[in-house]
């Protein structure tokens, strides 16, 4: 009890800062829902925030206990419907119509609780939640995998009456027991592909285990960390893996033959300075003519201080390739340099679906916080926008997990702090569509 009033005293400016954080005059902080938590506490004892997504008015954001549910109908003045607890770390989310699927990451010594059901000890893989009831969300289904899950990407497969979700695990690191390196290589090299039925969403299962190409260097652990995905007229996906991230057909693409249930290898892109032992690719996305995709990576794997002045821009930068050919097309580099108490990376982000045929990206930077970015030339890309907190006094964990584009506002994912809304004033940001709904590594059509 006395740890846990320590976090709350330390965290109770949370709302102030949002408003008066350094900014450029164009973004906006408008509303925030507190949630706070840290790091500096025991692991089963943490509550931070991680990813979001949304389905109309609510936004879902994950924490390391479950997650929360929060009525976004009036963006100034966010609502906290209710928080299902499950005591597993990371607590990355999707969400389809009455269903949530949640990453549990990692195996556990002693069994642990999950709202109200026990997990046993050295169980991993993703939880399934009937999400029908926004104030009581209920666990219908647990699936056990072989790596745990880090994050996940969802796909709809309307046609046959289910979602199609692929887990990531980030690493290799703790898959099976007993293992060298060698063989937890073996067993992680894969992004499984879950199916959610949608009229039983307690049948979801384990479908598929597609492999990994690379790590292109053989003593890099490897494992896809997280996925894109862009279906309409394109159906690729990219998994940002170790050292070489790999892009698949999933649909429609002639050439290739995938499907979302079995992906087919495209290619592979690696970039020279992310070695995978610095770091792994983190993070993917693709423009929404499906003609760039866009990778970052995450040097000191979240905790340290990689954007600094000194730091080389490789640490610091959102990289830009050909979707079609994964050639080489630029890099935004933040050009914020933080100092060397703030954890920093271009972490989680996606891009804005604009009619005008711009491209922006709006990204979660840990401690450099939240910054948008114009690419519409990707060789010659601009900032549009920032806040940027100072950096925290009690510990250098935090900041911005992600920051994503919807509807016309910013969401922010503070991992100390809670959720945070943000308005960006720019006509570079116009025209773009309301979304019922948003997976934000999930584009379900094209644009152009």
């Amino acid at each position: 009890m006395a740890a846990l009033a320590l976090v709350l005293g330390m965290a109770l400016p949370a709302s102030a800062d949002h408003a008066t954080r350094p900014h450029t005059q164009n973004i906006h902080a408008l509303g925030h829902s507190p949630q706070p938590g840290t790091f500096a506490v025991p692991d089963g004892q943490r509550t931070v925030n991680s990813d979001i997504a949304f389905w109309g008015t609510l936004a879902f954001n994950g924490n390391y206990d479950g997650f929360r549910i929060i009525d976004i109908s009036e963006p100034g003045d966010p609502r906290l419907v209710s928080w299902t607890h499950c005591n597993g770390d990371q607590g990355d989310i999707v969400v389809w119509q009455s269903i949530l699927v949640r990453s549990w990451n990692t195996k556990r010594a002693t069994p642990r609780d999950c709202d109200g059901h026990t997990v046993p000890a050295g169980w991993e893989g993703v939880h399934v939640f009937d999400i029908s009831n926004p104030a009581d969300p209920a666990l219908v289904a647990s699936v056990e995998l072989p790596c745990g899950s880090h994050t996940l990407t969802l796909a709809p497969d309307l046609a046959n009456g289910r979602v199609v979700v692929y887990s990531n695990n980030s690493s290799s690191s703790g898959c099976g027991v007993g293992l060298d390196l060698a063989g937890q290589n073996a067993l992680g090299d894969f992004m499984d592909v879950i199916a959610v039925p949608l009229a039983d969403p307690a049948g979801a299962s384990l479908i598929h285990r597609e492999p990994l190409a690379g790590p292109t260097d053989a003593t890099v652990r490897s494992g896809c960390h997280d996925a894109a995905v862009i279906l309409g007229d394109v159906n690729l996906a990219a998994c940002a893996s170790a050292d070489t991230t790999n892009v698949f057909d999933i649909g429609d693409n002639a050439t290739a033959g995938g499907s979302l249930a079995d992906p087919e290898l495209l290619y592979t892109v690696s970039e020279p300075g992310v070695d995978g032992h610095a770091g792994r690719w983190h993070s993917a996305a693709f423009t929404w003519d499906g003609k760039v995709l866009v990778l970052g990576w995450e040097p000191g794997g979240g905790a340290a201080a990689e954007c600094e002045a000194t730091d080389p821009p490789v640490k610091k930068s959102m990289f830009f390739y050909d979707a079609q050919t994964g050639a080489k097309l630029g890099q935004w580099t933040l050009p914020r340099p933080q100092s060397a108490e703030e954890n920093c990376t271009i972490h989680n982000y996606n891009i804005v679906p604009l009619r005008s045929g711009r491209y922006v990206a709006v990204s979660g930077n840990y401690q450099a916080g939240t910054w948008v970015s114009d690419f519409t030339d990707p060789a010659s890309p601009a900032t549009v926008a920032w806040s940027d907190p100072p950096p925290l006094v009690a510990t250098q964990l935090g900041g911005a997990w992600s920051s994503y584009w919807y509807n016309n506002f910013v969401f922010e994912s503070e991992i100390t702090k809670g959720l945070n809304v943000l308005r960006v004033s720019d006509p570079r940001l116009a025209g773009a569509p309301v979304l019922g709904h948003l997976n934000p590594q999930t584009q379900e059509f094209t644009i152009g």
